[in-house]
């Protein structure tokens, strides 16, 4: 049922990165190519990894995106969990818990401390599945993000330059 994703996923997981983000009301902002996809998963030096999710009949049900990151204080990797995302008409089968299974056995077997994700408040099923298989929100933490404008600004400051 779960794979590594191969190259000729690529069109498949970006038509689902685009499905993903209109369920999260967001599909403005997907700007991902597919190119930029296949460099990222499959380039010299892969930034993000990925997990495919097939039914019985062979066709694509959903997949799992994915990162590694790093805990100063565990002092160990663990798992960025991007993307999470299964077809409407698929949901149910038990493809979603088989993906996040698949990435908490890797984490497992590779010594990685960490699974984490983030999840939409308003997104009451999901929400209610991660809590079924044990995932517990980390509500004294806020996300702050730095884009656009912001980031650019902050970026080009003398101030946030180093010297070598």
């Amino acid at each position: 049922m779960i794979r590594t994703a191969a190259p000729a996923d690529v069109p498949v997981i970006h038509a689902m990165v685009r499905e993903l983000a209109e369920y999260e009301k967001a599909l403005h902002e997907a700007e991902a190519t597919e190119e930029q996809l296949h460099e990222a998963l499959f380039g010299e030096r892969p930034a993000a990894y990925a997990h495919i999710a097939e039914s019985d009949d062979g066709e694509v049900a959903g997949f799992a995106l994915w990162f590694l990151n790093f805990s100063t204080w565990r002092g160990v990797h663990g798992i960025y969990l991007e993307d999470l995302y299964v077809r409407p008409e698929r949901r149910g089968g038990g493809h979603g818990k088989a993906l996040l299974a698949e990435l908490a056995r890797i984490c497992v077997e590779r010594g990685y401390g960490r699974l984490e994700w983030s999840v939409l408040n308003w997104n009451a099923p999901s929400i209610a599945f991660y809590e079924s298989l044990g995932a517990r929100p980390q509500d004294e933490w806020t996300v702050y993000r730095l884009t656009d404008g912001a980031l650019a600004g902050l970026g080009g400051a003398s101030g946030g330059r180093t010297s070598a």
